[in-house]
C-alpha cells in the first residue's frame, strides 16, 4: 500500500469531532464554565429567585440576553379567578395556557420563568383545575402585585 506520508495524524477523527463539537456548543454549556448559585430565595409570595454566575472561569463576563418564558400572572389576573368559571372565561383572564398535559386535561399551568442577563432568575407557577367544564379549584401561589412583581423583574438601575 502506498503512503504519501509517514507521519501520524496529529488529530483523530473522533478528537477532530468531539473539538468541534465543543466550540459550536458556544456559551449554552453553561455546567463547564458558569457556576449556578443554587441559594434560591422562595420568598412567602411564592415567586422563587436564584442568582447564576456570568462569568467564564469567575474571570471573563458573558453576555446573556434577557429570556421571559411562560405567561406573567399578577395578583390581580388571580384574584378575578372564581370557582365555576368556564375555560373561555379563564383564557380571558390569565391567557392561553403554557401547559395542556394530554394525560391530565382537567388542569392547566402556568408558569413563568424571567433569566436576566445579569444572572438573576425569577419563576413562579399558577395552576387551574377544572371539574365538569368549569373551575374547581386552583393555585396562584401567591404570586405578588403586578407592582411588585415589575420590581423584581426589572433590570437594577445603571449608576
Amino acid at each position: 500500500m502506498f503512503l504519501l506520508s509517514d507521519r501520524k495524524p496529529l488529530f483523530s477523527a473522533a478528537t477532530l469531532a468531539l473539538a468541534v463539537g465543543f466550540l459550536l456548543s458556544g456559551c449554552s454549556y453553561q455546567s463547564m464554565f458558569a457556576k449556578r448559585n443554587d441559594n434560591a430565595t422562595a420568598a412567602s409570595n411564592g415567586v422563587k429567585q436564584t442568582v447564576e454566575n456570568t462569568r467564564t472561569f469567575g474571570l471573563l463576563p458573558i453576555y446573556r440576553p434577557n429570556v421571559q418564558q411562560g405567561n406573567f400572572i399578577s395578583r390581580e389576573m388571580v384574584d378575578q379567578i372564581k370557582v365555576g368559571m368556564t375555560p373561555e372565561q379563564v383564557r380571558f383572564v390569565l391567557g392561553t395556557p403554557l401547559i395542556v398535559d394530554v394525560f391530565h386535561g382537567e388542569r392547566w399551568d402556568y408558569p413563568f420563568l424571567m433569566k436576566r442577563g445579569d444572572g438573576a432568575v425569577t419563576s413562579s407557577h399558577v395552576v387551574v383545575r377544572f371539574k365538569e367544564g368549569r373551575v374547581a379549584s386552583f393555585d396562584g401561589g401567591q404570586v405578588p402585585e403586578e407592582k411588585q412583581y415589575l420590581k423584581l423583574i426589572a433590570a437594577p438601575e445603571q449608576k
